[in-house]
């Protein structure tokens, strides 16, 4: 037996739940990733119902349950800065948040004894052949896989090189979005605020490292280029952007030259008429990026599993494999995108009556009445793909292992 050989693209979630759950399936992965290690710092991401299934399986929830945020509640400020309601916690970070960063390393670590992970490197070209996919690289020599996945975010080399230029499946939806660290000085303690004005907003929150603030900005951003800056443009467009915004803004635009893990991109959303073309399928963020609220995270490390699943179940025949795997994927992405839409439009209302309609929104949403509706909502996209299991990654995985064992004994 000849174990077949996967490359994934991209090491930040996508790619490593993909690495877990292909070498479950019995296949021998290599993931590339631009970045010269695992992408620490980020903001928050949370888990709900099937998703929180899924880390069970894959073995990792109580090491995410350790370094998870534990957020309480989240006060929203009205226009003049003070205080206009109070957001129970569970209503952002579901049943266990994390940082992405945090959760970049537990997979990467999780999965790095049987994964050949290549750090500062990326996909320059992909020729798919009869019986592989022929790749080039930035630094290294060519390779040749038996498959590619491209998990590498919304602006995948793999899927420009395999589908075309991004500009063809990406839609602005007219918001920004940024994110740094910056000193606590609020003294916040498991707890954030929420502050807006006319088309700009700020969410501050500090969690398991107390004199740290954890800062996201969103913006409207007609006419923002955003794409091909340097962290230098970045700190300085960030700091435009919000140069006469009131509250704290001024002291947190402080701490922008010093914070080397700024984060700054439009909101967008990747639409694509089909995931896969031959032997390069795409997973996550590259293939239908949802934006904030769209619960892409969860639905990305899901999808990772379904895939290596319905290769196990088609035998390895990737061409039934991966329609299986869109058919089941594509109708959660939907309901992702649908909620991640409208994202930009509630993180920062564009006029300050919008901001107070917002907030009478909340506030109704907060109450127990409307409680379950609220819920309704943050739960939609995380419930819409039920966690289902796929016995033939065990017994892929046996196969493997056994095929391996008798390889070593004839050497």
């Amino acid at each position: 037996m000849t174990t077949k050989t996967v490359l994934v693209s991209g090491a930040g979630i996508a790619g490593p739940a993909a690495a877990h759950w292909l070498h479950r399936g019995g296949y021998r992965v290599t993931v590339v990733e631009s970045a010269p290690a695992p992408r620490p710092g980020g903001q928050a991401v949370d888990f709900r119902g099937e998703q929180v299934k899924l880390l069970a399986a894959m073995g990792v929830l109580d090491e995410v349950r350790r370094h998870e945020t534990a957020m309480g509640d989240q006060t929203v400020l009205g226009l003049d800065g003070r205080p206009a309601l109070t957001v129970p916690g569970a209503a952002w970070s579901g049943e266990v948040e994390i940082l992405r960063g945090d959760l970049a390393r537990i997979l990467y670590e999780h999965t790095a004894d049987h994964t050949e992970y290549v750090f500062g490197d990326r996909v320059t070209s992909l020729t798919e052949t009869a019986d592989g996919v022929e790749v080039t690289f930035a630094r290294r020599a060519p390779r040749k896989f038996d498959l590619v996945v491209g998990a590498d975010g919304v602006h995948s080399g793999v899927r420009a090189a395999a589908f075309g230029p991004e500009r063809d499946f990406r839609r602005d939806l007219g918001f920004g979005i940024a994110g740094f660290t910056a000193p606590n000085h609020l003294g916040l303690d498991h707890t954030s605020i929420m502050y807006n004005e006319p088309g700009r907003g700020v969410t501050v929150g500090s969690h398991r490292l107390p004199d740290r603030l954890h800062v996201a900005l969103v913006f409207a951003a007609d006419g923002v280029e955003f794409h091909r800056r340097g962290l230098a443009e970045q700190q300085a467009l960030i700091a435009q952007l919000f140069a006469d915004t009131g509250w704290e803004l001024p002291k947190l635009l402080e701490a922008l030259p010093a914070a080397d893990d700024l984060y700054v991109d439009s909101i967008s959303q990747i639409h694509l008429g089909r995931w896969s073309k031959g032997r390069v399928v795409l997973l996550g963020d590259a293939a239908w990026c949802a934006g904030p609220g769209g619960s892409g995270t969860g639905l990305a490390m899901m999808g990772a599993q379904v895939l290596a699943g319905e290769l196990a179940a088609a035998g390895g025949d990737h061409v039934t494999a991966f329609a299986k795997y869109e058919e089941r994927l594509r109708k959660p992405a939907g309901v992702g995108q649908k909620n991640g839409k409208g994202s930009g439009n509630f993180l920062a209302p564009r006029t300050a009556a919008k901001i107070r309609g917002r907030n009478r929104a909340y506030r109704m949403l907060s109450t127990r009445v409307f409680g379950g509706f609220f819920s309704w909502m943050t739960d939609r996209a995380a419930n819409a793909l039920e966690y289902r299991e796929y016995p033939g990654l065990d017994s892929a995985h046996r196969a493997t292992r056994l095929a391996a064992r008798r390889e070593v004994g004839h050497s």
